[in-house]
């Protein structure tokens, strides 16, 4: 019975830590690009639901530990980029256009290489820089609310040394104590508390389509995808990367009209699953799998109630526990950005540019990060300075699986991989190879 429970049991942990992690995050995102509270409690239940529907899909197709979240850095993406110039429906349509261009990848291998081309100090750059205003909220919490703010940090502080994995959940209970007992009772009385589903009709811009839709699918991609192919990978199996990214964009393009913003593989929580933790034997995690989906699923019935909660507290607040969330991801994301020393000015200027925050022609930061760091590559490719002094090697894209993990959101984001450990190549039947 216990052989049976384990598997299950890792499961529930998976959907838990998960949700309670970066939920957070994926709310201000939807807020941040304009969706009111109705329609960002439904785009968390669509990104819930459609999560659930790939993982359980893909682990009874394959028979693999494939665990599935949503987009933790394309929803701080979302915070970074701000309101559309024509509103929330034009962001739901570059949730669509995102979602083919997944589709898209798991058809044609070339666009997935062509994604895990992108140099790794530029990727993770972009990356960094995304992450870091809300990295930054809970410095700024700590001023603006210190009342509310310092039991927060200090619980996430005490957790984070002695039980990492429950960090940021036991920061948010102590955030939902502290809102509850600075507000009143009566906050809630006009909050829709169960679940709808709040549908928009796609509208469509060309700015956003180059500022929101093509960034989100880099971001989710070489963040999410990507590394999460590698944790399983790690774990000895052989996954079909095809198949992965035509389900999460299938489940990505049904979840937008519901605000649903992207869904990819966990990188991080992959590790819950597809551990030995799970299961001793590597032929029967993908129980575990299986069950974080209908957890994470079941979870998504408590979006309504999640985001009248949210709505009382001071935003700031709810940014810093989303920051948080986000902190190991960004300390991955800039080593990766300053690992290759050669590489270092192209990064630095990729992260200045994308952290600006600032907006040309209508598109984000993101975009003209990359497109910066990527003229600075160019522009000093075969530039010959003499001998450089050596750096510290690059460090794998993820962390090993035996490795403690500093931040386990759903979707705790890891920088790209490099083009030729990345790359789809064939798909090929799973079968858990003993290492």
């Amino acid at each position: 019975m216990a052989g049976r429970s384990q598997p299950v049991l890792a499961g529930v942990v998976t959907a838990l830590v998960g949700f309670a992690s970066s939920f957070t995050v994926v709310l201000a995102g939807l807020r941040a690009v304009g969706a009111s509270d109705a329609q960002a409690a439904s785009g968390l239940l669509a990104v819930c639901v459609a999560s659930g529907i790939s993982a359980v899909w893909l682990g009874l197709r394959h028979r693999i530990p494939m665990s599935v979240a949503w987009s933790t850095p394309g929803a701080a993406l979302l915070v970074a980029t701000g309101a559309m110039p024509r509103g929330w429906p034009v962001a739901v349509g570059a949730f669509l256009v995102s979602g083919a261009l997944i589709v898209a990848a798991g058809l044609f291998p070339a666009l997935g290489r062509a994604v895990a081309a992108i140099p790794r100090p530029v990727a993770g750059a972009m990356l960094a820089g995304v992450l870091l205003p809300l990295c930054t909220a809970p410095v700024r919490a700590l001023v603006e609310v210190p009342r509310l703010a310092v039991p927060v940090v200090l619980a996430w502080l005490v957790l984070h040394r002695f039980a990492r994995r429950w960090a940021v959940p036991g920061a948010l209970v102590v955030a939902v104590a502290a809102i509850a007992l600075t507000t009143p009772v009566s906050g809630l009385g006009g909050a829709r508390l169960l679940p709808a589903v709040e549908l928009t009709a796609p509208a469509w811009d060309v700015s956003a389509m180059v500022g929101l839709a093509l960034p989100l699918f880099l971001v989710t991609m070489a963040a999410q995808n990507v590394p999460g192919m590698a944790v399983l990978v790690g774990y000895g199996y052989r996954p079909p990367f095809g198949a992965a990214l035509r389900a999460t964009g299938l489940t990505t393009l049904a979840a937008a009209p519901a605000g649903g913003h992207a869904v990819n593989l966990a990188a991080i929580t992959a590790a819950l699953a597809a551990g030995p933790d799970a299961h001793p034997d590597p032929d029967r995690r993908w129980i575990a799998s299986v069950t974080a989906g209908i957890g994470l699923a079941l979870l998504g019935l408590g979006a309504g109630a999640a985001t009248a909660l949210v709505a009382l507290a001071p935003p700031v607040l709810i940014e810093a526990v989303a920051g948080l969330a986000l902190l190991g991801a960004l300390a991955t994301a800039l080593a990766s950005a300053l690992a290759e020393p050669a590489a270092r000015e192209a990064a630095v200027v990729t992260f200045v540019v994308t952290a600006s925050g600032v907006t040309l022609a209508g598109v984000g930061g993101a975009f003209w990060g990359l497109v910066a760091g990527g003229v600075m590559l160019l522009l000093f490719r075969h530039r010959s300075d003499g001998p450089t002094a050596p750096g510290p090697a690059p460090g794998p894209a993820i962390a090993s699986p035996g490795s403690s993990v500093a931040s386990p959101g759903p979707d705790a984001p890891g920088p790209a991989l490099t083009p030729r450990a990345a790359g789809p190549g064939p798909e090929r039947r799973g079968v858990p190879g003993r290492r």
